[in-house]
């Protein structure tokens, strides 16, 4: 396989992480090259990358690489996020956000577990909506972070305290929880909206 073959797939596995991006030692793992290999089609990709008009770059931060938006563009993106469209909240936020507000403190594995899908964006667009925030660290293998909601959380939806979300009923499954409050979420964000 050619090394353009190696950069399509590595722009695609730093697509897939998001913001988790990839090291050196994962991508030797995943793409079964050694490193000064890996390290050649990086520095293609970045050259590529600063040589066409671009709206992505990569970069490096403590030894993980993955892809951002070029800062130039930042007025755009703030544009962007100012707009009346960007304040919806996706299904797949409004699901892991169900979630989070109903079995607090919990953290990105037990989400992911419930949902049956990874929940990193969803998880990362509320961190940064401030919906939800970092609450502590479990006491397990790791520390994995806790999350649940914020004031802004409460704010947002009209709730004086979290005590205000609908009661579940008791037989109620993992993912019952989330088709329930997902309802709730999904018609409190679309009044909020309109």
């Amino acid at each position: 396989m050619s090394n353009n073959n190696f950069k399509a797939i590595l722009e695609g596995l730093l697509f897939a992480t998001g913001d988790e991006g990839l090291s050196i030692r994962q991508l030797k793992s995943v793409l079964e090259l050694d490193k000064d290999t890996i390290m050649c089609i990086i520095d293609e990709l970045k050259y590529d990358y600063e040589h066409t008009d671009r709206g992505i770059m990569l970069v490096e931060a403590k030894g993980v690489y993955h892809l951002a938006t070029k800062p130039e563009h930042t007025a755009y993106f703030q544009k962007l996020m100012e707009s009346p469209h960007a304040s919806k909240l996706s299904q797949a936020a409004l699901e892991t956000l169900a979630i989070i507000a109903y079995n607090q403190p919990i953290t990105r594995t037990e989400i992911e577990d419930i949902r049956g899908v990874k929940s990193d964006r969803p998880i990362q667009t509320l961190v940064s909506r401030a919906l939800i925030e970092e609450i502590g660290r479990k006491d397990a293998i790791g520390r994995p972070i806790m999350f649940g909601t914020s004031v802004d959380f409460l704010t947002y939806f009209g709730l004086r305290s979290i005590e205000e979300l609908p009661p579940l009923p008791e037989d109620i499954t993992d993912s019952d929880v989330a088709e329930e409050a997902d309802l709730f979420f999904s018609k409190l964000d679309s009044d909020m909206n309109e």
